[in-house]
């Protein structure tokens, strides 16, 4: 395939003498755009996410698309699929809300309930447990790590969508996992990229919970007599 499409499908630079793909490299910068478009709470984060997905995509199924690792983590390629899909609800949800609130940003931060974050809980744990079979049997690379990077990042994007605080520490376990893995699997811009969004997701974390604590403040009614106070 010639002309712009075929450069990016095709096209490689080499970082510490290993070859590395350029829609990698150009990928996860439109996922790092997508990061800081959701700390401000803007509603392009979804539709930037998405672009980044369908190149990471190709990316992580070297048995399927040409690239120069040697490993297939079908984990990380699937996660960029339900991305996707989780992707068109937070954008939905984010419009609509945006549409709703005027020039007011497209969610209000807030910290899960008690009952959200059990549902959390539960679903890392089950999503985990039978990720890893699945990805084993399909012959993942490392499917442990993979299986908890494929449950946390869609836990992570659905708390996003719904305004959770919660989100960015949820993003920074899946970083903790992430970043050796994909060091070990050679995917250097990668395994870069999940550092960079481990210090934002410290950044997003401090700014959602001091709008959260500064929302909560807002909406609290302040007392207009004595006798109210005293009440």
């Amino acid at each position: 395939m010639s002309g712009p499409v075929g450069w990016l499908l095709d096209a490689q630079v080499h970082v510490v003498g290993s070859p590395v793909l350029v829609r990698e490299i150009v990928g996860n910068a439109f996922g790092l755009v997508s990061a800081l478009l959701g700390l401000r709470r803007l509603v392009w984060a979804w539709p930037v996410g998405m672009i980044g997905n369908g190149l990471l995509f190709t990316v992580f199924l070297g048995g399927v698309f040409a690239t120069p690792q040697a490993h297939d983590l079908y984990g990380q390629a699937g996660r960029q699929v339900f991305f996707f899909a989780v992707s068109v609800y937070g954008w939905w949800r984010w419009s609509r809300n945006r549409r709703q609130g005027g020039d007011a940003p497209a969610v209000t931060p807030r910290w899960a309930t008690d009952r959200e974050r059990l549902g959390l809980l539960l679903a890392a744990a089950v999503g985990t447990a039978l990720g890893y079979p699945l990805l084993a049997a399909l012959g993942s690379w490392g499917p442990l790590p993979d299986a908890w990077i494929l449950t946390g990042s869609l836990l992570a994007t659905y708390g996003m969508a719904r305004g959770w605080v919660e989100f960015w520490l949820v993003w920074i376990a899946v970083d903790a996992v992430g970043v050796p893995l994909l060091l070990r699997g050679g995917f250097y811009p990668s395994a870069a990229m999940y550092l960079v969004y481990g210090a934002l997701c410290g950044w997003g974390f401090a700014a959602w919970w001091r709008t959260s604590r500064a929302s909560r403040t807002a909406s609290t009614p302040i007392p207009s007599t004595y006798s109210e106070v005293v009440a």
